[in-house]
C-alpha cells in the first residue's frame, strides 16, 4: 500500500464523522435558543453581516486559488484554500453562535420575491451540506499529493463551493431588511 493511500485511508472516517456530525449538530444548535432557556446571553444581532461578509470573501478568495493553480502558483493556492476552509469554519461558529442567541428572522417579501428567496435558501441549505464531504475529500487529496484525483473531485467541489458563499450573502442580503 502506497504512502498516499495510507494518507487517505488514515483521514476517510474524520471525512465521514465529519460530514454526518456538522450537519447533525449545526441543526440541533440551531434549535437551542440560549435566552429562551432562561441564559443570560446577550443576542448577537452583529454578527449576520460580519458572516456573511465572509462568505463574500470566501467567494473571492475561491476565485483567486482557482486563478493561482491555474498560474501554477501551487504556495499560493494552497494558502488560499486553507484560508477559505478557515473562513468557512468562522462562519459557521459565527452563524450557530447567533441562532442560539437570538430569534430567527422571517423573510417578509411578498410575490416571486418570496419564492426566489427560498429556492435560494434551499438550494444553499442543502449544498451547504453537500459542501462539507467533498471540501474535505478534496484537501485530503492533496494532502496526500493525489493531485490527479484532487483536480478530478475539485471541478465538482468548487462551483458548488463557491454557490454556497455566494448564496450566503444573497440570502443575507435578501432577509436583512427584516431583522428586527
Amino acid at each position: 500500500m502506497s504512502n498516499t493511500t495510507v494518507v487517505e485511508q488514515k483521514y476517510n472516517k474524520w471525512i465521514i464523522i465529519l460530514s454526518i456530525a456538522i450537519p447533525v449538530v449545526v441543526a440541533a444548535l440551531f434549535g437551542v435558543n440560549l435566552r429562551r432557556l432562561g441564559f443570560d446571553v446577550k443576542p448577537l444581532t452583529f454578527l449576520p453581516p460580519i458572516y456573511a461578509s465572509i462568505n463574500g470573501l470566501t467567494a473571492v478568495i475561491l476565485v483567486i486559488a482557482l486563478w493561482a493553480i491555474k498560474n501554477k502558483k501551487v504556495k499560493l493556492h494552497e494558502g488560499l484554500m486553507k484560508t477559505a476552509i478557515l473562513c468557512s469554519v468562522l462562519f459557521l461558529v459565527m452563524y450557530v453562535a447567533y441562532h442560539m442567541t437570538s430569534d430567527s428572522t422571517k423573510f417578509g417579501g411578498e410575490g416571486a420575491i418570496r419564492y426566489v428567496y427560498y429556492f435560494v435558501l434551499v438550494t444553499h441549505i442543502v449544498l451547504s451540506i453537500v459542501i462539507i464531504p467533498l471540501v474535505l475529500i478534496t484537501y485530503v487529496r492533496a494532502l496526500a499529493q493525489r493531485f490527479d484525483k484532487h483536480k478530478k473531485i475539485a471541478r465538482i467541489t468548487f462551483p458548488i463551493w463557491l454557490y454556497v458563499a455566494i448564496t450566503g450573502v444573497i440570502v443575507y442580503l435578501m432577509i436583512s431588511p427584516y431583522y428586527a
